[in-house]
């Protein structure tokens, strides 16, 4: 590591989301009422575009916070506004957050948005974009994904598709083109100008059905040509695939993991693209580490990979209360450091660390 710093949740996470201003949001995913929503002020080193080597500041700070009724299983800060957007269960409603001003320290609640399938018992994901106004983009299943105005309640768009499969994921390409990837792994293209326009991108490789599927596309790509979006695919059992979304005949790259399978499903699959790292991603969700993988030497072989880096600060922090080692929960690399990334845990735990380059490849 070139630097490490960690902080203490009181109830495990599995979402970190940056918001405005270079704050980092974070909330709890416990059944019980009361689960905390946080924003938080970074160690002062994750403020400053060089490192600053020693700082007698290094700890996580909160700036303010909230408390939600249900479990906050996903959570976006919605772009060029004051407005975080969240859901969880027991359905499928998203709620809406106000992040306090300069004179208060509460994050409140100010809305829900109900959807067209009120009684859908899956939890929506979510995505969100202010290219036009503030909108996002939610759904739990593949005929159930619309876009909903976030200020005003009004929906702007509503997919139509003839399959109701189980949604792991969904992204704003641009302002008119989605991705949404079902949990068994087939990616969906839709154009929000053509209402009738939802199409199969791609089906996986020959795998068990009871493989579950999650995706990362590259942040902050909105406007970009489809090109320069490879989309990343990992698999329950370790599998990854990368995808040129304007040639789904074939595999861009197909590389197995070096990780073990995950005991109890895979609810925390987490795959992410570094933003300021061409080539690089990285994936969590099987055991207490984080892994960091260089693609750009991957072929369709599908043979398996050597990280160059492997964060595996959650699984020292020992036991939790059940007995069970940590789990890493969600992890997520910061927007201008190369090498940076924010890692939570089930125990609890939010790290945040830099790692090294390992000699031969700077």
């Amino acid at each position: 590591y070139r630097d490490l710093h960690t902080f203490e949740l009181q109830a495990p996470t599995r979402l970190i989301e940056w918001a405005c201003g270079n704050r980092v949001c974070v909330a709890g995913y416990g059944q019980s009422d009361g689960n905390e929503i946080l924003q938080l002020i970074p160690p002062p080193t994750l403020l400053t575009k060089e490192t600053q080597g020693l700082c007698p500041e290094r700890d996580f700070k909160v700036e303010c916070g909230g408390f939600s009724e249900r479990p906050v299983y996903s959570l976006k800060y919605v772009p060029d506004t004051s407005l975080l957007v969240t859901s969880g269960p027991p359905d499928s409603s998203l709620q809406v957050w106000q992040v306090s001003a300069e004179d208060s320290d509460v994050i409140k609640c100010v809305s829900t948005l109900a959807t067209e399938n009120g009684t859908e018992q899956s939890w929506a994901k979510i995505a969100t974009i202010s290219a036009r106004a503030p909108w996002v983009l939610h759904g739990s299943r593949l005929d159930r994904v619309q876009i909903t105005e976030v200020e005003s309640k009004k929906n702007v768009y509503t997919a139509t598709s003839r399959g109701s499969e189980e949604l792991s994921g969904l992204a704003f390409l641009d302002c008119n083109t989605l991705l949404l990837c079902c949990a068994k792994g087939q990616l969906c293209l839709a154009d929000i100008r053509q209402p009738q326009s939802l199409v199969e991108a791609m089906s996986m490789p020959s795998a068990p059905c009871s493989e579950q599927w999650c995706m990362g596309t590259r942040h902050g790509a909105q406007g970009l040509e489809l090109s320069s979006q490879p989309v990343a695919r990992l698999s329950s059992k370790g599998l990854l695939t990368l995808t040129d979304l304007r040639k789904t005949s074939e595999f861009l790259a197909l590389a197995k993991a070096r990780v073990p399978s995950p005991g109890s499903g895979a609810e925390f699959l987490c795959v992410s693209w570094a933003p300021a790292l061409e080539g690089y991603l990285a994936i969590s969700g099987f055991d207490g580490t984080v892994h960091v993988y260089d693609t750009q030497s991957w072929d369709s072989s599908g043979r398996e990979a050597e990280p160059v880096f492997v964060h595996k600060g959650h699984a020292f922090g020992g036991a939790g209360g059940s007995g069970d080692l940590p789990l890493v929960t969600v992890h997520t690399w910061h927007l201008q450091k190369p090498r940076t990334l924010l890692s939570a845990a089930s125990d609890g735990s939010l790290h945040v660390w830099d790692w090294v380059q390992p000699c031969g490849k700077c």
